[in-house]
């Protein structure tokens, strides 16, 4: 790995519920999971479905330290962690982070509560890492290795979702999502966050016309997050978080409509790598 590079690796795009199918054969069907990579460092964002492949290749490479955030706690953003195998490397460290539930809920007690019984057949007594729990409040300044900022928003989502900024070596990525968006306002939060970022990963899960039957359900779309790139001078805007029935080529059509408003636009892919 080179020491300067700054990178982003979906592992999983997709919102709601896992799918899978011929007609999701190029973007993918794993829940969202995002790594980060800054230098030799690892970071983790959610537990998706797709944290598993990402703790099978942490396996083969002797990593032996990672950190994971959580956005916040809804089944698509955990279902993956009892499936992330370096949970049960005795010789691993895991730092595990969460801010949505500051004050009602440490992050242990969350990972307690999802990895046991019924919803799982084992609980974290069968985890042999060293699992460390860090508890922030939403506008908390991270610094999980030196050297490495990243900053706390609280999002508009049900039950509460945090957005990170990681800032590293002059440069920035936005995570924001899950969210919803008024009709007719920019979210001061989101233009924080998104401020000059030189990659935004946005919420994109309906299309404007859809949000007249979801409102309410905590997501937003490619319209509302090609609005805020621009407002914000964003380099790069990511459309994340998929909507399980969207196919491959619906996903084609709205990323094609978004970049006739905003060039530099992309829909996630899981397995997809972008430098910042």
């Amino acid at each position: 790995m080179k020491e300067n590079v700054f990178s982003i690796k979906f592992w999983g795009t997709r919102g709601s519920i896992p799918v899978s199918g011929p007609q999701f054969q190029r973007y993918g069907g794993n829940t969202p999971c995002i790594e980060v990579r800054c230098g030799d460092h690892r970071l983790l964002f959610d537990a998706g479905s797709g944290i598993r492949e990402v703790g099978v290749e942490m396996l083969e490479q002797g990593l032996k330290q990672s950190h994971l955030f959580f956005s916040h706690c809804h089944y698509d953003h955990i279902i993956g962690l009892p499936f992330f195998k370096p949970i049960y490397n005795p010789a691993a460290s895991v730092n595990i982070w969460s801010g949505h539930l500051a004050g009602q809920m440490t992050t242990r007690e969350m990972v307690s509560r999802f990895i046991s019984p019924p919803w799982t057949p084992i609980d974290t007594t069968i985890c042999k890492a060293n699992l460390i729990f860090h508890d922030f409040h939403a506008g908390d300044i991270l610094t999980p290795i030196p050297g490495i900022e990243i900053r706390t928003f609280l999002l508009d989502h049900p039950g509460g979702a945090i957005g990170y900024r990681v800032e590293w070596e002059g440069k920035s990525l936005a995570l924001v999502f899950d969210i919803e968006h008024q009709t007719g306002i920019l979210d001061p939060t989101a233009l924080e966050l998104m401020q000059d970022a030189d990659i935004a990963v946005y919420d994109a899960a309906y299309t404007e016309d859809e949000m007249l039957k979801y409102k309410g359900f905590g997501h937003s779309t490619w319209e509302q997050g090609v609005k805020l790139a621009l407002q914000a001078s964003t380099r790069k805007l990511v459309l994340f978080h998929h909507a399980p029935s969207r196919t491959d080529d619906e996903l084609d059509r709205l990323e094609q409509l978004a970049q006739q408003h905003f060039a530099e636009t992309i829909a996630a892919r899981d397995g997809m790598v972008l430098e910042l």
